[in-house]
Parts: structure tokens; C-alpha cells; sequence
């Protein structure tokens, strides 16, 4: 496991997630000139627009008194096959020991001015950022123990709790999962189902691999198989949970209904 020196801004190599120091994990969505694994070992990362991102989740790891900070753009050497599916099988996990998560809503700025490109939003409109309706960040709104949203300045919008109420209605998810009251284990397939069907992802395949969490279900990595990713998180999850979802008719049917919905 990689993880960032909040102080020195440079890549440091842990054996696992287990032995790991205690550290901070950001959320956000991939947008232009992201850092990667390769800029950062090789100093180039400064001159990328993400690079902004990171600075100031860094920044905000140094104030909660934490050393290291996680990022998926550059703490994961994706050309490497055996790393990357390493990584996407251990995210939720990752996420879910992280000190505190950062949420970053880039399209979120509540001081911007009115020409400004930014959208302005009140803290109680956050729900419509763009954030809410990625594939990947479904896992990482339920993993953390601990979520903080921040806008497009870092300005701290609230936590998950103090948020969740707006985020159920956004989302469809219930607050005791939230709240960590609940787990996604006690809900059925189906409902599991219905808080990904409007969320999208860049590529095929994430449809189904960004869910590996949500459904307790680990599986190797093709990117190239295209719609055979969505059916084969089916047959993983349906051996894991034969006996307490069965998979039904009506099963098979949210499975598709999320799977077109996701296109």
C-alpha cells in the first residue's frame, strides 16, 4: 500500500493496509490533468491541475494530526495489473480504516461570485454536486468511519452526520447506513441495488467492479470484458449469499434494470 507524507508530499511503500499508519483518504471525482503514481515518483506532479487537490488534502491530514493521506489518482501504480486489482478489491476496506475520509465537491464553492464558473450552492443543496452521481464514490460516501465534505475551496460544508438527511434524499440511502447504525449486508440485493442504478462510471467494466464493497464480494480484475464484468459480480455475489438472497426473479430483474440505467 502506497501512501502519501502529508509533509514532504512524496510516496512512501507499506507491506498492507493492516501495518499501515494511521492516515487520511480522499474522495472526488477524476477530472482533467489528475496526478498519477508516475508524476508523483517523478516530481512532475506540481505541474497538474490535480495536484491542487492534493496539496490541500494533505494540508487538512497535517491539521487533523495525521502523517500520510491516500489518493486513488497517484497511490496506485496502474500499470501494474496485480496492484491496480489489488487495490479495487481492497478499496472498500481501505476506505472503511482510514482515519477520515475527505469528500471533495469541486463543482461546490458556497462564497463563489455570481460569474464565477464554479456553481454556487448552499451547504444544504450539496446533494446536486456531480459527486453523488459517480460509481465509484457510492463505496466511499459508506466506507468511512469518519466523512467530511469539502467545497471547491476547502471549505468544510459538514460532516456525513450532520449532512444526513440531505444525503438520504439525494441518494436513497437509509440514514442508519449513514450513520453506521446499519451495514450494507443487512439490506437485500435489491435495495443495495437501487443506490447505485443513477450513478455512472467511465468504463464498462467499473460498472461492476466499483460494487465489489457494497457487496462483500472479491473477484479478479479483465478490463476488455466488457458487459462479462456485470455478470460475473452476479454469480459472485448469488455463491457468497445462496441461502439469504436468493437469486429471484425480481432480483434478476433490479439487477438489469441498474445494469441499463448505468449505460
Amino acid at each position: 500500500m502506497h501512501l502519501i507524507n502529508v509533509n514532504t508530499l512524496k510516496l512512501e511503500e507499506f507491506a498492507d493496509d493492516i501495518n499501515a499508519p494511521s492516515y487520511a483518504i480522499l474522495s472526488h471525482r477524476w477530472e482533467d490533468e489528475e496526478v498519477s503514481y508516475k508524476d508523483l515518483r517523478r516530481g512532475h506532479a506540481s505541474q497538474r491541475k490535480g495536484y491542487r487537490k492534493i496539496q490541500l488534502c494533505c494540508k487538512q491530514a497535517i491539521e487533523a494530526r495525521l502523517q500520510y493521506a491516500w489518493v486513488d489518482t497517484c497511490c496506485i501504480d496502474k500499470r501494474s495489473s496485480s496492484q491496480l486489482s489489488e487495490a479495487i478489491n481492497s478499496m472498500f476496506r481501505w476506505y472503511q480504516n482510514a482515519t477520515v475520509c475527505y469528500a471533495y465537491l469541486s463543482d461546490v464553492n458556497v462564497n463563489a461570485p455570481p460569474d464565477s464558473s464554479v456553481r454556487v450552492r448552499s451547504a444544504s443543496a450539496i446533494g446536486k454536486s456531480q459527486w453523488f452521481t459517480r460509481g465509484w464514490t457510492l463505496q466511499e460516501l459508506i466506507a468511512p468511519r469518519e466523512l467530511e465534505f469539502y467545497d471547491d475551496n476547502w471549505t468544510c460544508l459538514g460532516t456525513r452526520g450532520y449532512l444526513q438527511d440531505i444525503i438520504a434524499q439525494a441518494t436513497r440511502i437509509p440514514v442508519p447506513i449513514l450513520t453506521g447504525k446499519d451495514k450494507p449486508n443487512q439490506y437485500p440485493i435489491a435495495q443495495r441495488m437501487s443506490w447505485a442504478s443513477r450513478r455512472k462510471t467511465t468504463r464498462v467494466e467499473d460498472t461492476a467492479y466499483c460494487l465489489l464493497g457494497i457487496f462483500g464480494v472479491n473477484m479478479p480484475l479483465l478490463y476488455g470484458e466488457g458487459e462479462r464484468a456485470f455478470i460475473r459480480l452476479q454469480e459472485e455475489i448469488v455463491s457468497l449469499t445462496p441461502l439469504s438472497f436468493p437469486l429471484t426473479s425480481s432480483v434478476r430483474v433490479c439487477f438489469q434494470d441498474w445494469y441499463v440505467a448505468c449505460q
